[in-house]
């Protein structure tokens, strides 16, 4: 991930290359709003989603609806937070928990109707913090394996060549922020979830 260079506000295309303290820094600055940042990240993967199955359970429209309004020449509507909190975008597997009708299956047929009734301690920290949720993301089934592929949301192919697989178990994660979708996300690791789809998508 890039960092901020200079004053300028940034392109449209150019705050999905951004790191999350630089997206953070630039709403900080008045170079670019929230919403934009999160509409940046909604259209990329919006364009990648095709190709990439890596999102289980979008919820873009909350996510717009959710941005806090702040004005290149305003300031953050949530001072309490700290400004540099404000411009995180993030999703995180569909295995962790967020209440208000995210899936909660880890990719198990036979759990495809469940809806998680509460928020796991990290997700809730990040919200707490300011982060807009984006989605949740695919991982292998029962979330225990080398590769995110289930029979509830197929499988999740590497942001950078489609005949290749993410990783697993939180590829879907991992190709979600390798294509440039969110700058920060969040998953689980016992031996490797994380580590390996980060190292084969590029998040490292």
């Amino acid at each position: 991930m890039a960092a901020l260079s200079d004053t300028h506000a940034p392109r449209a295309g150019a705050l999905t290359e951004l790191s999350a303290t630089a997206l953070s820094q630039a709403v900080r600055l008045g170079l670019g709003t929230t919403a934009e940042v999160v509409e940046a990240h909604v259209e990329l993967l919006l364009s990648v989603a095709p190709g990439i199955n890596a999102i289980a359970a979008e919820r873009f429209d909350a996510a717009r609806e959710g941005a806090p309004a702040v004005g290149r020449a305003g300031g953050v509507s949530r001072p309490q937070q700290g400004a540099s909190a404000v411009a995180r975008r993030a999703l995180h597997r569909e295995g962790v928990d967020r209440r208000g009708g995210m899936p909660n299956s880890g990719g198990v047929v036979a759990r495809g109707e469940l809806r998680s009734e509460h928020t796991a301690p990290a997700v809730q920290r990040l919200l707490d913090a300011g982060a807009i949720l984006l989605g949740v993301t695919n991982t292998s089934e029962i979330c225990m394996w080398i590769e995110s592929d289930n029979r509830l949301y197929g499988r999740t192919s590497n942001p950078y060549d489609a005949r290749r697989m993410a990783g697993g178990s939180s590829g879907g994660e991992g190709a979600a922020v390798g294509s440039g979708g969110s700058p920060i996300g969040i998953g689980s690791d016992i031996g490797g979830s994380i580590r390996t789809p980060a190292f084969w998508c590029g998040d490292w």
